[in-house]
This record gives C-alpha cells, structure tokens and sequence, in this order.
C-alpha cells in the first residue's frame, strides 16, 4: 500500500486544486459582481455572475468528453496535467481581467471565456482523477484509497470558504471589492502550477500501459456503444448522488436561511461543520466498501435517501435550533456518503480501460446536470408555494438509484480495472 501513496497523494492533491478554484468563483462572486457589470441593480448584477457560473456548469460534458477521450488515447498522466493547466489559466485570467470601468463590455465577455475554461477543466478533472486513483490503487485498498477523490473535492470547497473567511476579517468590504477578490484567484494559479508540476512527475497506471497496444486496433465509439447498460448505470445514480449532492451542501445554506430562518452566519457555521463531518466519513464508507463491496453501499444510499429525505428536510424546514439543524443536515449528508465515498471507483469497475476515462467522465457531466438544477427547482416550488414538492423530488432521484443499485452486479467482484 506504501508504494502506491505517492501517485494518490500526487492525483489528489491536484484535485483538491481544481475544485478549490471551481468554488472560489461562487465563493467571491459577492464582491466581484459589480467590478464586472453596469453599475445598476446589485440583483441583476448577482444574477449575470450566475448565469456566467451555470455557463461554466453546461461546458462540463464538453470537457470530459475532450478529456476523457484524451486520457484514453495519450495517458491519464497526460489528461490530469492538460486538466490542471487549463485550470490554472482560468483563474489567472479570472484574477487578471479588468473591471467593467476599464475595458467596458470586454470584462463580462472575458469573465465568461476564463469560466468556460475552468468547466472544461472540472468537467475533464472529474474523468481523469476517477480513473487515475482507481487504476493506481490495489485492490484489497481500492477503495480506501479512491475515497480520497471527494475528500479533495470537499476540502477544496471548505478551503475556498476558509480563504473568503479570512479575506473577510483582515481587509474591509471596499478593499475587498475593489482588489482583495482577486486575491484567491491568484492563489489559485499558483497553486495550479505547483499542481501540476507534481502531476507531471506522476508514474502511469499499469492498466493503461498495458491496454495501449490494443487500444491502437479500437475504435473509442464502437466499444462505447458495446456497454449501454453499464453507462446507463452511471448516468442513473449520478444524477441522484448529484441531486442530493447539491441539495445538502450548496444549496442548504440557502435553505437553512429562507426556509428555516437561521441567520447568514449560522447558516455557514453549519454548513461548513457539517461539511469538515462529511469529507472525513468518506475513507471510512471506502474503506467499508473494500470489506462489503460497492453494491450494499449504493442499495444503502438509494434506500436511506428514498425512507428519510422527506422528513429530515420536513424538520429541517421547521426547526429554529442550531444544534438539531446541524444534525440533521449530517445525517443527511451521511446518507449520501455511501454514494460519494466510491463515486469515481464504482464507475471506473465498470468499463475497459481503452474507454474508461471518457465511459466514466461523459455520462458523470451529464447526469450531474441535474444536481445544477437542483436549486432552481427548489426556489421555483418554493416561489410556487409547493416547496415540500421539492423533497418529493429529490426521494424520486433517490428511489431510481435504488432500484437501479438493486439489479446492478458488484463492481469489487466483476471489476474491470487490471490488477498489478
């Protein structure tokens, strides 16, 4: 297990990059809104910075479909650095570009460019560092060690957090809106080329050395087209584990002020507690999944989420204790762990390795759209005055990935990663 530590900590580490420059834009979106648009309503402001943000989301397929294929045919090695490059260049040009003062309608045009290139990059980061950790790990740690994927991904998250905590209480709003947002962007990139130095020194995964001869008499569509069950099983449960996903982490701090009536700070405090609880279950779940296998686990996440979710968000919408809602909202995460902790592994199991970046990248970005669209669809119930609809919903995603985790083979037994 020694001897494999240092291509997980040096894939990982690049993923925890990625995701904590993906965050930063939401995170800070608040300051830099009016340095990129009119000076006018502070709403349509926010508003045009989102939509930027959902046009980086909708790239995500784009970039794993790009990557995916590219890991397939070059390298992972390859893929994972191409990714944390184009990460990087995205957030220096996020830091870089000037406001809308200086260069006009260019500073929203150039903001777009920059987050396109950062969806591309995540939507690539997820195919690559999926089948990376998978294929580097043993099998009697595999997932152990390929839990360590959403680990990264929520202590980026939490760190993005931290940065804007910390930017907060040293400099003032004017300071951090004229110059400071620009701050963690910059962080960023460095960080990026640190990132990627390490993924450049990597070691290639013995899968795909060894499919390389082959996959030069394959053509990628052909054996895509001969595992539409198998994609199919992606797609399914990721659209749920993406759905809840994004319901008890982004879009709770939301519901925990409009619908609960907790103030902004306590709705943070108890998202970011909750969040530092979820990303340590997640080499337990993993670990668990190397003693049980990853069937029991998915079944456990569809039939927990499809039992619990309308009453725990039924109390969560009515509770004004910090305590209880804090619970609360882990116990929902701890649901989702089972999913999250083998998100990457269960699917890289699932394919060859001459197609298994881009089978476990493309249908991810595409049934994670529907984890984007989460919160809309909460706040249009909500707006319609049905918002219990809304966790009807997200038991309906929950109750597909059951039935679909039910009648699927375990990924452990039947894996298709070679073993070395």
């Amino acid at each position: 297990m020694t001897s494999r530590l240092r291509p997980v900590i040096g894939g990982a580490v690049g993923n925890l990059v990625e995701w904590y420059d993906w965050f930063a834009y939401s995170s800070f979106a608040l300051y830099f809104a009016e340095v990129f648009f009119p000076k006018g309503d502070r709403t349509a402001q926010l508003l045009n910075t989102a939509a930027i943000f959902a046009v980086g989301y909708l790239v995500r397929p784009l970039g794993s479909w790009l990557t995916g294929i590219y890991a397939d045919r070059v390298g992972r090695r390859a893929a994972l650095a191409v990714s944390m490059l184009v990460m990087g260049i995205g957030s220096l040009a996020i830091g870089l570009t000037p406001g809308y003062a200086q260069i006009g309608i260019w500073a929203p045009i150039l903001l777009t460019l920059a987050r396109i290139l950062q969806g591309l990059s995540i939507g690539g980061e997820y195919a690559a560092s999926a089948t990376y950790l998978s294929e580097v790990a043993g099998r009697r740690h595999r997932g152990f060690l390929a839990s360590f994927q959403y680990v990264t991904l929520i202590l980026g998250q939490l760190l993005a957090l931290v940065a804007l905590i910390v930017l907060q209480a040293t400099l003032s709003p004017e300071a951090l809106t004229a110059w400071g947002w620009r701050i963690p962007f910059f962080i960023g990139a460095l960080c990026a080329v640190t990132a990627l130095w390490i993924r450049v020194g990597l070691p290639e995964t013995a899968s795909f050395e060894a499919a390389r001869e082959r996959h030069a008499r394959t053509r990628t569509w052909q054996l895509m087209a001969q595992h539409p069950k198998e994609l199919a099983i992606v797609f399914g449960i990721t659209a749920a584990g993406a759905v809840s996903f994004y319901t008890f982490s982004a879009y709770m701090q939301k519901f925990l002020v409009n619908t609960s009536g907790f103030t902004k700070d306590a709705a943070t405090q108890i998202s970011a507690l909750s969040l530092v609880v979820f990303m340590l279950l997640q080499p337990a779940l993993g670990w668990l999944s190397d003693r049980v296998g990853r069937r029991p686990l998915l079944i456990a996440f569809g039939a927990l989420g499809t039992i619990l979710t309308v009453p725990l968000m039924t109390t969560l919408s009515t509770t004004h204790d910090f305590a209880l809602a804090l619970v609360l909202v882990i116990v929902s995460l701890a649901i989702l762990t089972p999913y999250t902790a083998i998100s990457g592994l269960y699917k890289a199991e699932l394919f060859p390795t001459e197609i298994r970046a881009l089978a476990v990248g493309l249908p991810y970005s595409l049934g994670g759209l529907a984890g984007g669209s989460a919160e809309v669809v909460a706040l249009s119930f909500k707006q319609a005055g049905h918002e219990s609809w809304f966790y009807w919903y997200v038991t309906a995603f929950m109750a597909a990935a059951f039935l679909i985790a039910v009648f699927m083979r375990d990924t452990q037994i039947h894996s298709r990663i070679l073993e070395d």
